[in-house]
């Protein structure tokens, strides 16, 4: 092939759909995660049926599939039935219980009730109102529903929520919520628990393999034909099995298709990848530590003012103490948390005081973790 052939022209591009590399894409074949779309149609089953759908809770870690799946079967509702509302909401920009009805009361109206001067009653009661009169049940999901943890809201949505029948006989309605906070249990109080008693569906990190295979996917459709050999798309899977985050592979793949691009080469080459994995990698530091507690904070920023050097556990619950004051119990399940969605590295060595001792170190750079936390 001459090497012009290999050049791009002003007015070309490697990329064929460039949407199918944004964060927010959501694919038209869904794959590796079967038995959990199946799980969630065992739970809206009953709905299509005119019975009150079932309560679920899907439990992962970030990027493992969860807000896709139930986006995927609310499509799938949508398009066979006019008897079943969905309810997409997501809980960190929609934080309040008023907020949260607000989201409710849009999408079965098609219009927002008033920011002010209307009672949260009163929404609830047209709501309930709007389901009875058309004869419709309601399937509601609550993604990220960690960030409705603060201040009990969690706690007064769901009440607020399940009891609705109860208030308003002939309501039909069901809830599931979306939690990504790994590595600490879900708690919520006596009498949400009496009613909510959700079906847990998990969602696994992929495996090397499924990683692979829907990147491919995703560069089939994204890219021409003969953009990126497979070697090359094996390096980006590679530093998504690290970094236990799907999204830092499609940023990955949409950046050195950019890089190419900029080479105007028709071809994406391994250092394009190689000059497109630092960005890409932050994805995944920037998403998760977005998503921590003050207190998950407080640790990353204990360790980054290390320096980023490597810390005995002890040592560093000594100085969390000093600002927390919360105990070693709760200290260890935020450090398990860290380590599981890839945050932290915790190493055994030798003997503590606690029994084994755990080193704990940071797995991005200390200066960018303390941008990332404004210090």
């Amino acid at each position: 092939m001459a090497k012009k052939d290999k050049i791009l022209m002003w007015d070309e591009t490697v990329f064929r759909d460039p949407e199918v590399f944004e964060l927010d894409y959501v694919p038209e074949t869904f794959i590796h995660r079967d038995s959990q779309v199946q799980s969630l149609k065992y739970v809206v089953q009953p709905a299509m049926r005119g019975m009150r759908p079932l309560n679920a809770l899907c439990l992962g870690a970030p990027a493992t599939g969860k807000t896709t799946a139930i986006i995927k079967i609310f499509e799938e509702i949508e398009k066979h039935t006019d008897s079943v509302a969905t309810v997409y909401i997501n809980c960190q920009l929609n934080s309040t219980r008023y907020v949260v009805f607000s989201q409710i009361f849009q999408k079965l109206f098609g219009y927002a009730p008033p920011s002010s001067g209307v009672s949260f009653k009163k929404i609830f009661n047209e709501i309930a109102k709007h389901l009875i009169d058309k004869g419709t049940a309601m399937v509601i999901a609550l993604d990220d529903i960690n960030y409705l943890f603060h201040d009990n809201e969690a706690n007064e949505v769901l009440y607020s929520l399940l009891r609705a029948h109860e208030e308003h006989p002939g309501v039909k309605l069901g809830v599931i919520g979306v939690l990504s906070d790994v590595g600490v249990a879900y708690n919520f109080d006596q009498r949400v628990n009496s009613i909510f008693l959700p079906e847990e569906i998990h969602f696994p990190l992929y495996s090397r393999k499924e990683i692979r295979e829907i990147l491919k996917n995703r560069t089939q459709i994204g890219f021409y034909p003969g953009v990126m050999d497979d070697d090359v798309l094996e390096m980006i899977a590679s530093r998504v099995e690290a970094a236990g985050d799907l999204r830092v592979g499609v940023d990955a793949l949409k950046r050195a298709g950019l890089n190419a691009e900029m080479r105007a080469s028709k071809k994406i080459s391994a250092d394009d990848v190689k000059k497109a994995a630092e960005k890409s990698s932050q994805v995944h530091m920037r998403q998760a530590v977005q998503a921590l507690s003050d207190n998950e904070k407080l640790i990353l920023r204990l360790m980054a003012e290390n320096k980023g050097e490597a810390l005995r556990a002890g040592d560093l619950y000594e100085k969390f103490k000093a600002d927390s004051k919360l105990g070693y119990t709760v200290f260890h399940e935020m450090l398990n948390k860290l380590d599981s969605i890839r945050i932290i590295n915790t190493d055994f060595t030798g003997k503590g005081d606690r029994g084994r001792s755990r080193k704990v170190s940071l797995r991005y750079d200390a200066k960018e973790i303390l941008k990332l936390l404004g210090r």
